[in-house]
Protein backbone atom coordinates (compact mmCIF):
# COMPACT_ATOMS: atom_id res chain seq x y z
CA UNK A 1 0.00 0.00 0.00
CA UNK A 2 1.54 3.57 -0.61
CA UNK A 3 0.15 6.46 0.40
CA UNK A 4 0.69 10.33 -0.26
CA UNK A 5 0.28 12.85 1.66
CA UNK A 6 1.50 16.60 1.27
CA UNK A 7 1.52 18.52 4.84
CA UNK A 8 2.02 22.10 5.20
CA UNK A 9 1.38 23.18 2.15
CA UNK A 10 3.39 21.01 0.19
CA UNK A 11 6.53 21.96 1.62
CA UNK A 12 7.33 18.29 3.24
CA UNK A 13 5.91 15.67 0.81
CA UNK A 14 5.54 12.31 2.46
CA UNK A 15 5.31 8.14 0.87
CA UNK A 16 4.84 5.23 2.94
CA UNK A 17 5.02 2.56 0.88
CA UNK A 18 5.94 -1.16 2.52
CA UNK A 19 6.89 -0.05 5.80
CA UNK A 20 9.42 2.77 4.44
CA UNK A 21 8.59 6.55 5.20
CA UNK A 22 9.84 8.83 2.76
CA UNK A 23 10.40 12.38 3.82
CA UNK A 24 11.24 14.69 0.58
CA UNK A 25 12.12 18.45 1.67
CA UNK A 26 10.17 20.03 -1.64
CA UNK A 27 11.70 23.50 -1.57
CA UNK A 28 13.78 23.31 -4.67
CA UNK A 29 14.03 26.62 -5.74
CA UNK A 30 15.20 27.49 -2.05
CA UNK A 31 17.77 24.31 -1.78
CA UNK A 32 15.31 23.39 0.85
CA UNK A 33 16.89 25.72 3.28
CA UNK A 34 15.69 25.03 6.56
CA UNK A 35 13.61 28.04 7.91
CA UNK A 36 11.44 27.88 10.27
CA UNK A 37 8.09 26.54 8.57
CA UNK A 38 10.59 24.05 6.85
CA UNK A 39 11.49 22.94 10.80
CA UNK A 40 8.37 23.12 11.73
CA UNK A 41 7.21 20.46 8.92
CA UNK A 42 10.12 17.81 9.46
CA UNK A 43 9.29 18.17 13.94
CA UNK A 44 5.42 17.68 13.33
CA UNK A 45 6.48 14.81 10.42
CA UNK A 46 8.68 13.36 12.97
CA UNK A 47 6.51 13.55 15.84
CA UNK A 48 3.82 11.20 13.88
CA UNK A 49 6.11 8.92 13.34
CA UNK A 50 6.96 8.09 16.90
CA UNK A 51 4.22 5.71 17.73
CA UNK A 52 3.59 4.52 14.31
CA UNK A 53 4.35 0.82 14.15
CA UNK A 54 3.72 0.48 10.49
CA UNK A 55 6.74 2.36 9.63
CA UNK A 56 9.73 0.48 10.05
CA UNK A 57 12.60 2.93 8.77
CA UNK A 58 12.45 6.62 7.45
CA UNK A 59 14.26 7.50 4.53
CA UNK A 60 14.80 11.82 4.19
CA UNK A 61 15.39 13.11 1.14
CA UNK A 62 15.49 16.49 -1.07
CA UNK A 63 13.99 17.99 -3.89
CA UNK A 64 15.61 19.88 -6.67
CA UNK A 65 19.49 20.40 -7.66
CA UNK A 66 20.60 20.08 -3.86
CA UNK A 67 19.77 18.01 -0.90
CA UNK A 68 19.68 20.81 1.26
CA UNK A 69 21.46 24.20 2.12
CA UNK A 70 21.21 24.85 5.44
CA UNK A 71 19.61 27.81 6.97
CA UNK A 72 17.89 30.94 5.41
CA UNK A 73 20.15 34.10 5.98
CA UNK A 74 18.14 36.21 4.88
CA UNK A 75 15.38 34.75 7.53
CA UNK A 76 18.02 34.96 10.13
CA UNK A 77 18.83 38.66 9.16
CA UNK A 78 15.21 39.42 9.58
CA UNK A 79 14.53 38.44 13.03
CA UNK A 80 17.90 40.55 13.74
CA UNK A 81 17.30 40.23 17.45
CA UNK A 82 19.22 37.54 19.37
CA UNK A 83 16.61 35.80 21.26
CA UNK A 84 14.67 35.58 18.29
CA UNK A 85 17.66 34.04 16.58
CA UNK A 86 18.32 31.75 19.25
CA UNK A 87 14.82 30.79 19.28
CA UNK A 88 15.38 29.53 15.36
CA UNK A 89 18.15 27.48 16.05
CA UNK A 90 16.46 25.73 19.49
CA UNK A 91 13.91 24.84 17.19
CA UNK A 92 16.41 23.59 14.50
CA UNK A 93 18.18 21.24 17.46
CA UNK A 94 14.95 20.07 18.97
CA UNK A 95 14.40 18.88 15.18
CA UNK A 96 17.82 17.43 15.14
CA UNK A 97 17.75 15.20 18.17
CA UNK A 98 14.13 13.94 17.68
CA UNK A 99 15.77 11.96 14.52
CA UNK A 100 18.11 10.10 17.47
CA UNK A 101 14.67 9.98 19.46
CA UNK A 102 12.76 8.08 16.69
CA UNK A 103 12.31 4.45 16.90
CA UNK A 104 12.94 4.22 13.40
CA UNK A 105 16.61 4.44 11.64
CA UNK A 106 16.62 6.99 9.26
CA UNK A 107 18.34 7.27 6.22
CA UNK A 108 19.74 10.26 4.50
CA UNK A 109 19.37 10.25 0.36
CA UNK A 110 22.08 12.86 -0.49
CA UNK A 111 21.78 13.24 -4.03
CA UNK A 112 23.71 16.94 -4.31
CA UNK A 113 24.89 19.79 -2.02
CA UNK A 114 24.64 19.50 1.65
CA UNK A 115 25.81 22.69 3.04
CA UNK A 116 26.05 23.71 6.81
CA UNK A 117 23.03 22.82 8.43
CA UNK A 118 22.15 20.52 5.67
CA UNK A 119 25.29 18.38 6.31
CA UNK A 120 24.19 18.98 10.02
CA UNK A 121 21.02 17.11 8.79
CA UNK A 122 23.19 14.11 7.06
CA UNK A 123 25.74 13.80 9.91
CA UNK A 124 22.41 13.65 12.43
CA UNK A 125 20.64 11.11 10.23
CA UNK A 126 21.50 6.92 11.29
CA UNK A 127 22.33 6.38 8.18
CA UNK A 128 23.74 7.96 4.49
CA UNK A 129 23.77 7.12 1.42
CA UNK A 130 24.99 9.83 -1.32
CA UNK A 131 25.16 10.14 -5.26
CA UNK A 132 28.62 10.72 -6.43
CA UNK A 133 27.41 14.19 -7.38
CA UNK A 134 26.37 15.06 -4.24
CA UNK A 135 29.02 18.09 -1.89
CA UNK A 136 29.38 18.54 1.94
CA UNK A 137 30.16 21.43 3.27
CA UNK A 138 30.28 23.77 7.01
CA UNK A 139 31.24 26.89 5.39
CA UNK A 140 30.05 29.05 7.55
CA UNK A 141 33.39 30.02 9.35
CA UNK A 142 34.48 31.94 5.73
CA UNK A 143 31.20 34.46 6.79
CA UNK A 144 31.94 34.98 10.08
CA UNK A 145 29.37 32.80 11.71
CA UNK A 146 31.53 29.46 12.66
CA UNK A 147 29.08 26.44 11.86
CA UNK A 148 29.03 25.75 15.63
CA UNK A 149 25.44 23.54 15.42
CA UNK A 150 26.65 21.37 12.46
CA UNK A 151 29.99 20.79 14.27
CA UNK A 152 27.63 18.79 17.07
CA UNK A 153 26.39 16.19 14.96
CA UNK A 154 29.45 16.01 12.18
CA UNK A 155 31.98 15.83 15.57
CA UNK A 156 29.72 13.06 16.69
CA UNK A 157 30.72 11.17 13.38
CA UNK A 158 33.90 12.30 11.86
CA UNK A 159 37.50 11.76 13.66
CA UNK A 160 37.92 14.77 15.38
CA UNK A 161 41.04 16.17 13.40
CA UNK A 162 38.46 15.43 9.95
CA UNK A 163 35.82 17.40 11.47
CA UNK A 164 37.91 20.02 12.43
CA UNK A 165 39.11 20.30 9.37
CA UNK A 166 35.69 20.54 7.98
CA UNK A 167 34.78 23.28 10.06
CA UNK A 168 37.97 25.35 10.19
CA UNK A 169 38.62 25.51 5.94
CA UNK A 170 34.87 25.85 5.60
CA UNK A 171 35.78 23.94 1.83
CA UNK A 172 33.30 21.26 0.36
CA UNK A 173 33.99 17.60 0.57
CA UNK A 174 32.91 15.66 -2.68
CA UNK A 175 31.61 11.84 -1.75
CA UNK A 176 33.84 9.83 -1.77
CA UNK A 177 35.89 11.36 0.55
CA UNK A 178 32.74 12.00 2.81
CA UNK A 179 32.74 8.56 2.81
CA UNK A 180 36.49 7.90 3.86
CA UNK A 181 35.79 10.09 6.67
CA UNK A 182 32.82 8.64 7.56
CA UNK A 183 30.12 11.04 6.93
CA UNK A 184 28.12 8.91 4.63
CA UNK A 185 27.53 4.97 4.35
CA UNK A 186 27.98 4.22 0.84
CA UNK A 187 28.43 6.01 -2.48
CA UNK A 188 26.82 5.24 -5.63
CA UNK A 189 26.27 6.28 -9.11
CA UNK A 190 23.27 8.85 -9.44
CA UNK A 191 21.30 6.52 -11.25
CA UNK A 192 21.74 3.89 -8.89
CA UNK A 193 20.89 6.27 -5.41
CA UNK A 194 16.84 5.25 -5.13
CA UNK A 195 17.84 1.84 -5.38
CA UNK A 196 20.75 1.67 -3.10
CA UNK A 197 18.17 3.80 -0.92
CA UNK A 198 15.21 1.45 -1.25
CA UNK A 199 17.91 -1.63 -0.62
CA UNK A 200 19.49 -0.82 2.32
CA UNK A 201 15.50 0.29 3.56
CA UNK A 202 13.99 -2.77 2.55
CA UNK A 203 17.07 -4.86 4.73
CA UNK A 204 16.17 -3.07 7.97
CA UNK A 205 12.51 -2.86 7.62
CA UNK A 206 12.72 -6.86 7.53
CA UNK A 207 14.67 -6.85 11.00
CA UNK A 208 12.53 -7.66 14.06
CA UNK A 209 11.30 -4.10 15.01
CA UNK A 210 11.26 -4.44 18.89
CA UNK A 211 14.34 -5.37 18.60
CA UNK A 212 15.50 -2.51 16.08
CA UNK A 213 14.05 -0.06 18.07
CA UNK A 214 15.67 -1.25 21.68
CA UNK A 215 19.36 -1.44 20.16
CA UNK A 216 18.94 2.00 18.23
CA UNK A 217 17.75 3.72 21.49
CA UNK A 218 20.67 2.31 23.25
CA UNK A 219 23.22 2.47 20.77
CA UNK A 220 22.73 6.60 21.17
CA UNK A 221 22.45 6.00 25.56
CA UNK A 222 25.19 4.10 25.89
CA UNK A 223 27.81 7.00 23.38
CA UNK A 224 27.30 9.61 26.75
CA UNK A 225 28.19 7.03 29.36
CA UNK A 226 31.70 6.20 30.67
CA UNK A 227 32.40 2.38 29.84
CA UNK A 228 31.02 0.53 32.98
CA UNK A 229 27.67 2.28 32.71
CA UNK A 230 27.68 1.81 28.83
CA UNK A 231 27.87 -1.52 29.35
CA UNK A 232 25.47 -2.21 32.54
CA UNK A 233 22.71 -0.16 30.08
CA UNK A 234 24.08 -2.56 26.97
CA UNK A 235 23.75 -5.85 29.20
CA UNK A 236 20.00 -4.82 30.22
CA UNK A 237 19.19 -3.74 26.27
CA UNK A 238 20.10 -7.54 24.97
CA UNK A 239 18.93 -9.40 28.38
CA UNK A 240 15.30 -7.98 27.45
CA UNK A 241 15.81 -9.01 23.95
CA UNK A 242 16.35 -12.41 24.33
CA UNK A 243 13.33 -12.57 26.69
CA UNK A 244 11.38 -10.88 24.36
CA UNK A 245 9.12 -13.14 21.68
CA UNK A 246 11.25 -11.71 19.34
CA UNK A 247 14.68 -12.97 20.53
CA UNK A 248 13.02 -16.18 21.46
CA UNK A 249 11.62 -16.91 17.93
CA UNK A 250 14.87 -16.18 16.54
CA UNK A 251 16.51 -18.75 19.16
CA UNK A 252 13.95 -20.67 18.41
CA UNK A 253 14.77 -20.83 14.28
CA UNK A 254 18.79 -20.47 14.82
CA UNK A 255 18.68 -24.02 16.99
CA UNK A 256 16.47 -25.53 14.63
CA UNK A 257 19.16 -24.57 12.04
CA UNK A 258 16.17 -22.76 10.27
CA UNK A 259 16.38 -19.12 8.39
CA UNK A 260 15.47 -16.19 11.02
CA UNK A 261 11.73 -15.75 11.18
CA UNK A 262 10.22 -12.90 9.09
CA UNK A 263 8.67 -9.72 10.34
Amino acid sequence: MSAILKPDDSILLREDRDGVCTLTMNRPQQMNLLTAQMLGALQQAFDSLIDNPKVRVVVLAGAGKGFCAGHDLKEIKALGELPKIEALFGQCSRMMQTIVQLPQPVIARVHGAAAAAGCQLVAQCDLAIASEAAKFVTSGVNWGFFCTTPGVAVGRNLLRKHAMEMLLLGEPIDARKALEWGLVNRVVAAADLDSAVLSLAQAIAAKPPATITAGKRAFYQQLELGLDKAYSLASGVISASFAHAEGSAGMDAFLAKQPPPKH
